[in-house]
C-alpha cells in the first residue's frame, strides 16, 4: 500500500531538470531550424528577384510595336498594305467606345482602379495553375499583357508571370491608364493577321474603328484570349458564345441594358474575309504597279524593316480608278501584253498594267519586257531629223534598197511609191524611207536624240537598223519618249511615288517632275501634228478619238513575223503605251499594230479622258514658233482645193511653202521660185534610182517642177547583219525574271 501510494504522489510531480533540457534543446533546434529556412528562402528571394529585375528594359526603351505600311493611290485610296504585323496605330479618341467597353468588359473590368497588377487574380491563377499541373497562366490585367507585348516573349513560367508584373508595376507610374489603354488596343492580336482594332475592324467588317458597333465590338473583344480558336470565319459557334460572354460581364457591370445586350446578341453580323491573312504584303489593287515601286525603289531604299514594320505612308502617282479600267482592258486581250499611261507633263504613272494575270505571272511586261518596237520608233528618227533641218514638206524615196553587205530593208505591203514627202512616209509608215532619212541624219545622231527623250535601254543598236525599231526597249521607256511630243519638247523621268511620310507623319521622301530639254518645242509641236495625221488617215486610224471631241496623236508598231505590235500616242495630258506579244516571241499571226494594238489602245483611252478629265485640245506655248498649214500630201506644196489628198501640220515659223501645189491647181512657176518650196532629199545611192528605176514610175507624168537636190557626201553608215534573229538572246525572258522574283521573294523573307 505504501508503494502504491509513492508511485501516485510522483505522477503529480513537474517533470525533472533533465526533461526540461531535453524539451529546450529541442525548442532551440526548432528555432534554428526556422530561422535558418527563413534565411535561406531569403537568400533564394533575393537572388531571385535579382535575377528577373536584372535584365528588365527601361520603361524608355520599350519595343517599338509593328507598324503596317500603306500604299495609297493619287486620290488617297488605299491600293497595298506593307506588314509583317498588319497594324495601324489609332489613337484613343479615335476608336469606338464600344470597342473600348467591349475589350475593358472582357479583359480587365478593373483596369483603373488597379495600380498594374491584381493581387486576388494572380493568386487564383496560380493555384489552380498548381492544382492542374499546368504552368502559370490567366490573370493578367491589361497593363501585363502590354507589359508583355512590348517588353517580354511568351514563354509561360513564373520567371516571365513575374518580371511581367514589375514591368506593369512600373509602367503605371509612367504612363496614364488612356496611353496604356491605346497601346493595348493598338497592339492586341486579334486573328485575320489583323494586330490591333483598326486592322481587325477592318480585315472583319471593312470599317474604321471609329464605327463600331455595341454587336461587332463585343464579337473581336471575345477573340483576344484565342483569336485562332474562337474566329467567327471558321467557329461561328464559339465565336458568338464569346461574344455572350463578352455581353454578359458588360451587362452584369452595368456598362450596357439588359435590352441592349439582346439586341446586339441578336444582330446579323456579315464578314469580309474568308481565311487568315498570312502574307506580308497584301496587294489588294494594282500588283504589277506595287511591286515595281517595292523592289525597284522602296526595298532597295530603305531595307525590309523601315518598309514592313515602319508605318510609312507611301503617296503614289496612279489613280485607282484609271488602274483598275486598265486592267480590265488588258485582262480582255487575246495575247499577252501591257499598259503604262503616264502624265506627259509630270513623268506621273497614272496607270501599270504589265500583263493579264499577275496571279499567273509575276513578269512585268510594262517595265521588264525588252521588246522591239518597230515603227513606233520612227517618230524618233524623224525628230532627229527635223532637228537638224529637215521638213515634214520635204520629199524622199521609197525605192528598193540593196546595201553592199546584202541587207535589204523592204516595206510590209512589198510596194514602192517614187517620191513621197516626209508626212506620207511617217503616217504611212513606209521603211525604205525612214531608212534614207536616217542614212541622212546619222545613226549617232538618232541614238543620241533617243537618250534625250529618255530611251535608257542598252540595246539601242549602232547601224542602220535603229530607223526600223530594231533596238530592245520597255514600254515604259516608249512612254517616255512619247512624253516629249505631247508636253512640247521636255523630257521626262516616269515615275511612281510621289511622297512617303514617317509613323508621325513626317517627310521622308518628296519626289516630283524631273524636266530637260529633249526636243525644240517646234520639233516637238511639229512631230506632234505629224503623228495625228498618222491617227486621222494613217496606220492609225483605229486608235482615233476625234469623234469624241480629242485631240489623238499616235503610231503604230509591229516588228517581223507580227511578233510584237504597238500602239503609242496621247491625248492632252495623257500618254499610253500598249505592248501586245507572247512571251515566247512565237507570231501573233498577221497581226498589226494598227489592228490588233490601237482598238486596245482606243478602249483604254475613251474611258481615260473621261476619268482623268482631261482637256480636248493641246496648247501650244505662245512663244514656240510655228505656223499652221495644209499641204498637199503628195508634193509638199500649200495644198488648193482640188489636192485630193491633204495634211494639216504644225512648222516651223518661216519654213513652209509659199506656193501652191502646181499639181492640183497652183502656179508651176510661183512654185519653181518658191525659196521654201520641198526638196527631194538624196542618199549616196539615190543617183543610180533616179536614173534607172525611177523614171519609170508614174511621177513622170507629173510636172517637171524642180530638180532634184544631188546627193549628199555622207560617212559610210553602220549596217546591220542580214538574216540576224532579233531574239536569239532575250535579254529578259519571262522565266528568267519570274526566277529572279521569287530571290528577291527570298532575300527580303516576304512569304
Amino acid at each position: 500500500m505504501r508503494g502504491n501510494s509513492k508511485r501516485s504522489e510522483n505522477r503529480g510531480k513537474k517533470p525533472g531538470f533533465g526533461a526540461i533540457s531535453i524539451m529546450k534543446g529541442l525548442f532551440h533546434l526548432l528555432i534554428f531550424l526556422v530561422i535558418g529556412i527563413a534565411a535561406f528562402c531569403s537568400v533564394l528571394a533575393a537572388a531571385f528577384l535579382n535575377d528577373i529585375t536584372r535584365d528588365i528594359p527601361s520603361i524608355e526603351n520599350m519595343r517599338t510595336p509593328n507598324l503596317t505600311s500603306v500604299v495609297y493611290d493619287r486620290q488617297d485610296n488605299i491600293i497595298a498594305r506593307l506588314f509583317e504585323e498588319n497594324r495601324t496605330w489609332t489613337p484613343i479618341g479615335q476608336i469606338s467606345p464600344w470597342a473600348l467597353k467591349s475589350v475593358l468588359a472582357a479583359e480587365d473590368s478593373e483596369f483603373y482602379e488597379h495600380k498594374g497588377i491584381r493581387i486576388k487574380a494572380i493568386v487564383r491563377a496560380g493555384i489552380n495553375d498548381i492544382v492542374n499541373r499546368n504552368s502559370l497562366q490567366g490573370g493578367s490585367t491589361i497593363t501585363q499583357q502590354v507589359a508583355r507585348m512590348m517588353f517580354l516573349n511568351r514563354d509561360r513560367t513564373l520567371k516571365r508571370k513575374a518580371r511581367e508584373a514589375i514591368i506593369a508595376i512600373r509602367m503605371e507610374q509612367v504612363y496614364t491608364k488612356d496611353q496604356i489603354l491605346e497601346l493595348y488596343m493598338n497592339m492586341a492580336y486579334f486573328g485575320q493577321g489583323a494586330y490591333g482594332i483598326t486592322a481587325a475592324s477592318q480585315n472583319y467588317f471593312g470599317k474604321g474603328a471609329a464605327n463600331l458597333t455595341l454587336a461587332e465590338s463585343s464579337m473581336l473583344a471575345g477573340l483576344l484570349p484565342a483569336p485562332n480558336a474562337y474566329t467567327p470565319i471558321r467557329h461561328p459557334d464559339r465565336a458568338k458564345t464569346r461574344q455572350s460572354y463578352v455581353l454578359g460581364r458588360m451587362s452584369d457591370t452595368g456598362v450596357i441594358t439588359p435590352q441592349e445586350k439582346s439586341q446586339a446578341m441578336a444582330a446579323n453580323l456579315t464578314y469580309i474575309r474568308s481565311a487568315d491573312t498570312k502574307v506580308q504584303f497584301v496587294m489588294e489593287d494594282a500588283p504589277h504597279f506595287v511591286s515595281h515601286i517595292l523592289f525597284k525603289e522602296l526595298l532597295p531604299k530603305y531595307g525590309k524593316d523601315r518598309i514592313y514594320k515602319g508605318g510609312l505612308t507611301i503617296r503614289t502617282t496612279i489613280d485607282l480608278e484609271l488602274q483598275k479600267h486598265a486592267e480590265s482592258v488588258i485582262s480582255k486581250m487575246q495575247f499577252e501584253g501591257a499598259l503604262v499611261c503616264l502624265d506627259p507633263n509630270t513623268g506621273e504613272i497614272l496607270a501599270l498594267v504589265g500583263g493579264r494575270n499577275f496571279d499567273d505571272s509575276k513578269f512585268n511586261r510594262a517595265t521588264q519586257a525588252y521588246r522591239q518596237p518597230g515603227s513606233a520608233f520612227k517618230p524618233i528618227v524623224y525628230a532627229a531629223a527635223l532637228e537638224n533641218g529637215f521638213r515634214p514638206v520635204d520629199r524622199i524615196l521609197d525605192a528598193p534598197l540593196k546595201f553592199a553587205n546584202g541587207w535589204s530593208p523592204q516595206n510590209s505591203d512589198g510596194k514602192n511609191r517614187g517620191e513621197v514627202t516626209l508626212i506620207d512616209a511617217l503616217a504611212q509608215s513606209i521603211n525604205t524611207p525612214a531608212v534614207r532619212l536616217a542614212q541622212l541624219t546619222g545613226v549617232e545622231t538618232i541614238r543620241s536624240q533617243a537618250r534625250r527623250m529618255n530611251i535608257t535601254t542598252p540595246y539601242l543598236p549602232q547601224d542602220l537598223s535603229v530607223a526600223l525599231g530594231s533596238s530592245s526597249l520597255t514600254p515604259i521607256e516608249m512612254g517616255a519618249a512619247f512624253s516629249v511630243f505631247a508636253n512640247n519638247g521636255h523630257g521626262i523621268v516616269p515615275f511612281g511615288v510621289r511622297e512617303i511620310l514617317d509613323s508621325n507623319g513626317e517627310p521622308v521622301e518628296q519626289n516630283g517632275p524631273v524636266l530637260t530639254n529633249a526636243l525644240s518645242p517646234e520639233t516637238a509641236a511639229t512631230v506632234r501634228s505629224m503623228l495625228m495625221q498618222a491617227v486621222s488617215w494613217g496606220t492609225g486610224t483605229r486608235a482615233n478619238l476625234a469623234k469624241e471631241g480629242y485631240d489623238t496623236f499616235g503610231k503604230t508598231g509591229t516588228t517581223n513575223d507580227w511578233t510584237d505590235v504597238w500602239f503609242v500616242g496621247g491625248t492632252p495630258n495623257l500618254v499610253t503605251v500598249v505592248y501586245v506579244g507572247n512571251d515566247n516571241h512565237k507570231t501573233l499571226g498577221r497581226a498589226f499594230g494598227g489592228t490588233v494594238a490601237a482598238p486596245v489602245w482606243k478602249e483604254f483611252m475613251e474611258g481615260a479622258v473621261k476619268i482623268m478629265n482631261t482637256p480636248k485640245k493641246f496648247q501650244i506655248p505662245p512663244d514656240t514658233g510655228v505656223q499652221s498649214v495644209t499641204i498637199c500630201r503628195a508634193t509638199g506644196f500649200l495644198a488648193t482645193k482640188t489636192c485630193p489628198h491633204k495634211a494639216n501640220l504644225l512648222l516651223t515659223a518661216g519654213q513652209a511653202p509659199e506656193s501652191y501645189c502646181p499639181w492640183h491647181g497652183g502656179d508651176v512657176y510661183e512654185a519653181q521660185d518658191d525659196s521654201n518650196a520641198p526638196q527631194l532629199l538624196l542618199t549616196p545611192e539615190d543617183g543610180d534610182i533616179l536614173d534607172n528605176w525611177y523614171l519609170e514610175t508614174p511621177w513622170e507624168e507629173a510636172p517637171e517642177i524642180f530638180e532634184p537636190t544631188p546627193g549628199l557626201t555622207l560617212d559610210p553608215a553602220p549596217l546591220p547583219e542580214p538574216d540576224i534573229n532579233p531574239y536569239q538572246s532575250d535579254p529578259a525572258p519571262a522565266d528568267e525574271i519570274e526566277r529572279r522574283y521569287q530571290e528577291l521573294l527570298r532575300q527580303y523573307n516576304i512569304q
